[in-house]
């Protein structure tokens, strides 16, 4: 049994399949003999509940996502990343810090990537990010439930990939096209985390 830690995020717009790939690598890497914990964002806790909610409503400011986010995260991170990551787990998020860095900037001109960065300042960053890309429509369109939450909107979409896109080359996070066959993507996803196990 490898013992050997490891933080991976997967990123990506509403519809990219952060949360099919999630699941997926998940199994691939316990067949291999890992210890693997998965989460989400927003988490189960009260706070992630919050958020849950409010996501459906377009009324909540964008710099209230923000902070209920940053919140939400910090809980997340002390009392279960974290804890599994010294456990020896490696510990799959399926979304975290960077959708809100990109979401949230994307809400308001008032809001900039730094005010985001600043307010999630207490958490760490994961070793492996990866950024799912898919066209706004293709993503809405793979969406089973027609009630859309308030960012699943194509022309908010496009902005938001836009911004994951100039990210991810500005910090080198790995980019996978999500509009191929899910398992050349998942196999795409295991090659990275694979080699970054080596390391």
């Amino acid at each position: 049994m490898n013992h050997k830690s490891l933080f991976i995020a997967l990123e990506g717009i509403d519809g990219s399949g952060t949360s099919t790939h999630s699941h997926l690598l998940k199994g691939f890497l316990e067949s291999k003999g890992f210890k693997v914990h998965l989460t989400m964002e927003p988490s189960e806790s009260e706070i992630g509940k919050l958020v849950r909610k409010y996501l459906k409503d377009k009324n909540i400011p964008p710099a209230t996502d923000a902070l209920l986010f940053a919140t939400d995260r910090n809980l997340h991170y002390h009392n279960d990343i974290k804890k599994k990551l010294e456990e020896g787990y490696i510990v799959i998020s399926d979304r975290y810090i960077e959708s809100s860095i990109v979401y949230q900037s994307a809400q308001s001109d008032k809001i900039s990537v730094e005010w985001v960065i600043e307010i999630n300042k207490f958490v760490d960053f994961p070793d492996v990010t990866i950024v799912l890309d898919i066209d706004p429509k293709m993503a809405l369109a793979r969406k089973e439930v027609k009630e859309f939450e308030k960012f699943e909107d194509n022309s908010f979409l496009d902005k938001v990939r836009d911004i994951y896109i100039k990210r991810a080359k500005k910090e080198g996070y790995f980019i996978i096209n999500s509009d191929d066959i899910i398992e050349i993507v998942q196999e795409k996803i295991q090659k990275i985390v694979l080699n970054k196990l080596k390391t």
